[in-house]
């Protein structure tokens, strides 16, 4: 059946001489990987930029009901233009690991507008941000987890002086017998942006220790609560773009 809906780029790879298979994020059907013919030739109706990690485009597939079909991409096109991604080299780190992050943690093949407006709108304002975008990447995996399952619960923060357990995904007045949890510090600043909006994220203060640190908790939080989550490599691009 042919089915029409706004989709994220998350990867494209190549197939054959001329084609290319691309994971969407796709807001009528979930996660799908789709087949895109001849967009790699001159004459293509689909332009290859728009296969670029994370961006948001509009078209009709021929889609199949089956969730490990390749399905074929008809017609595409954008449906936000991106003016600062595609140009800053610190804005495009951060969105190739927003989507490295969504294409090892979601799996759910269904609909589920939520999720995609949640991703769509992080696209959005990272592109047109004003504001300092050192935060950015630590907000979205924090409040990802909220469309995943598994996010922290605030009410269960006993203050600001707690630890965050990582393998239970719980606040604890104490660390755990384990080594798998956050230091109070860090727990600290997760629930600061925790308890931000996107659009104010920016206002919390970090030192780049303190980032590196909260994003390697924040992994390795994904790691322990998402089967079969494997490593992130966009962290090290992030490190050094972000210097």
């Amino acid at each position: 059946m042919l089915i029409k809906t706004r989709g994220i780029v998350l990867r494209a790879i190549k197939y054959g001489e001329t084609s290319i298979i691309a994971d969407i994020l796709t807001e009528e059907k979930g996660l799908h990987s789709f087949i895109a013919s001849g967009v790699r030739s001159n004459k293509s109706a689909m332009p290859y930029s728009l296969f670029q990690p994370m961006m948001a485009v509009e078209g009709i597939a021929y889609f199949k009901e089956d969730p490990s079909a390749l399905h074929r991409l008809k017609e595409l096109r954008a449906c936000l233009i991106l003016t600062a991604i595609p140009f800053e080299i610190k804005r495009g780190a951060v969105a190739l690991f927003m989507a490295e992050i969504c294409r090892k943690s979601i799996t759910e093949v269904e609909y589920d507008p939520d999720l995609f407006e949640f991703v769509f709108q992080n696209i959005q304002w990272l592109d047109e941000s004003s504001h300092p975008i050192a935060n950015i990447h630590l907000h979205f995996l924090l409040h990802l987890t909220g469309y995943l399952g598994f996010q922290p619960v605030l009410e269960f923060a006993l203050d600001q002086s707690t630890f965050f357990d990582l393998k239970e995904g719980t606040f604890l007045p104490e660390r755990p017998n384990h080594r798998f949890y956050m230091e109070m510090d860090a727990t600290s600043h997760m629930l600061s942006l925790l308890q931000s909006t996107l659009q104010e994220c920016h206002l919390v203060q970090l030192t780049r220790p303190e980032r590196k640190t909260l994003l390697n908790n924040l992994i390795q939080f994904y790691q322990f609560h998402i089967q079969g989550f494997k490593e992130v490599h966009t962290p090290e691009i992030l490190e050094l773009i972000m210097e």
